[in-house]
């Protein structure tokens, strides 16, 4: 997009939904965001199919691989800070497909400690190195919970992995939430992660719209490819959770 509106004559603007500049502090959320977009309005950078690797807690570990977005720019290998991997060894690399071999993977996982246990930088001959994390994770798991209307918490245990996003429905298929014209909801307005708490936040926005005394199904996906079904009641301000 930077490069399209450079080449073009485009100012641009970043529409804040409140998610990318903490307005209290005044600092971005996302720096390595900023510093693309930052970097877009001189140069252009090479970028892949994803930012992670997914690495079971147990289990085998295999080939993981990535497509390459070079955007007119080259590839020039892989690195983690200043040592660079082994081409063949580490990676390989066909066309346009970057892939990180199960020996290079075994040893970046280490211990497999829930979490990013090593990150890697795809590394271009102009703009800024693709970060990519290997993380190990395994599905997350959902509690019980009660609360309110105006304060209601799912406890998880995330075990490595982040959420991406979450739909949600009642059991005769319609739409629970208040983006009604689709079953998935917006991200920290109908619900938001909270890493250090171990929990899952649904916001009073998506609580308040819930029908009273009916069940409302969300599923929880989360970036690594699992996905989790919890269950939610309103009765007047009494919220109520279970998990699957």
């Amino acid at each position: 997009m930077g490069y399209g509106a450079r080449r073009y004559g485009i100012t641009t603007a970043l529409w804040d939904p409140f998610a990318h500049l903490n307005r209290d502090t005044l600092e971005w959320r996302d720096p390595a965001l900023m510093a693309w977009i930052k970097s877009a309005w001189t140069s252009r950078s090479g970028s892949a199919s994803f930012d992670r690797v997914f690495v079971p807690k147990s289990g085998p570990v295999t080939d993981k691989s990535f497509t390459l977005n070079l955007n007119g720019t080259n590839f020039r290998g892989v690195g983690q800070g200043s040592t660079k991997l082994v081409a063949g060894r580490d990676y390989t690399v066909s066309g346009t497909e970057l892939t990180l071999t199960t020996q290079a993977l075994t040893r970046l996982v280490g211990d497999r400690s829930y979490g990013v246990n090593s990150t890697l930088q795809a590394r271009f001959a102009s703009g800024l190195p693709w970060n990519i994390g290997i993380v190990t994770h395994d599905v997350p798991v959902l509690s019980d919970a009660t609360g309110t209307t105006e304060s209601f918490t799912v406890p998880t245990r995330y075990r490595g992995d982040d959420l991406a996003t979450m739909h949600a429905t009642y059991a005769d298929g319609t739409n629970a939430g208040p983006t009604d014209w689709t079953p998935f909801q917006e991200f920290n307005r109908a619900f938001s992660p909270d890493y250090p708490n171990g929990t899952i936040i649904l916001t009073p926005e998506f609580l308040k719209t819930l029908r009273d005394g009916e069940p409302a199904t969300p599923v929880f996906h989360f970036y690594s490819g699992s996905t989790v079904t919890y269950h939610v009641t309103k009765s007047g301000s009494s919220v109520t959770g279970t998990a699957s």
